[in-house]
């Protein structure tokens, strides 16, 4: 597989990671952190456009088993959620960047926490999209429900037929949806087509992050974070249902909640006119 225009591979803790850019080097950095088993594509490019349109440096990447980054045999991955929080580092060390603004959903909200607690002099501000406080299991934070765990337990389709797993993407990103019935499916279809175009190996990619090794507790510590931080959260979350973020919003001082009406575990187009200014309005001047 080539790599686009503005993608290269960069060396990072000892592997190969995707990286593309977006804007001026000399413009405020963003990183964008995407969630388990999903690539830099789940950022759209227009997206990712907006922001850098908006004197932005913004960073996207593939973590390890997604895109073009570093693959590993399917159920035995070589790393846990600390590496991929590592990875983050490299990412901007070996960009030449000190300190970011950044942007993370789902486990990377997660890893954009731990960066916050553990290297606060990297991390200009904290967007924290459909995440939660705490890895899975916590006894005060809601749960999925039974049908969404159902759901998610779809048969994995043929990892080589290429339609097939296309449908099975838009199948996970539709009950990822706050209104699966109002899913826009054929908006989404070009993005899971592009996620399996440039996948080294789509079962890896889908099974890994959910075995790999946890990274400890960190929630004890979110009343340290110090860096300005705005909790964006659909209020129809299947994954992190809305407490996940009232709990955010609670433990990390000064924080700012912003509900996404109706919205899911998902970045769905119709909210991007609510995101992007959010995000850039966060990240002036900070």
């Amino acid at each position: 597989m080539e790599l686009r225009q503005n993608e290269r591979l960069i060396h990072v803790n000892g592997v190969d990671l995707c990286v593309e850019t977006f804007g001026d080097r000399a413009d405020a950095a963003i990183l964008l952190i995407m969630g388990a088993s999903a690539s830099m594509d789940w950022w759209e490019d227009e997206l990712c456009e907006r922001l850098a349109a908006a004197r932005r440096f913004v960073i996207r990447y593939d973590h390890r088993d997604t895109g073009r980054s570093v693959s590993y045999e399917p159920g035995a991955p070589g790393y846990g959620l600390t590496d991929l929080t590592n990875d983050a580092v490299g990412v901007l060390r070996t960009l030449g960047v000190p300190r970011v603004h950044l942007v993370g959903m789902s486990m990377g909200g997660a890893i954009a926490q731990i960066l916050a607690v553990d290297q606060p002099h990297r991390v200009a501000s904290l967007t924290l999209i459909g995440t939660s406080p705490a890895e899975p299991g916590e006894p005060d934070l809601p749960r999925m429900s039974a049908q969404t765990v159902a759901d998610f337990t779809a048969p994995e389709p043929d990892w080589a037929d290429r339609a097939a797993v296309i449908d099975h993407l838009v199948h996970l990103a539709r009950v990822s949806a706050g209104d699966p019935g109002a899913f826009d499916e054929r908006a989404f279809r070009p993005v899971a087509a592009r996620v399996f175009d440039r996948t080294t190996n789509m079962a890896a990619s889908l099974t890994n992050h959910a075995v790999m090794d946890g990274a400890g507790r960190w929630r004890e510590r979110l009343a340290d974070v110090t860096a300005p931080t705005l909790v964006l959260h659909g209020t129809h979350d299947p994954v992190f249902p809305y407490g996940h973020a009232v709990a955010l919003s609670r433990e990390i001082p000064g924080a700012r909640l912003v509900a996404l009406e109706g919205v899911g575990h998902e970045l769905p187009r119709a909210t991007w006119d609510v995101i992007v200014p959010a995000v850039l309005q966060h990240t002036q001047g900070a």
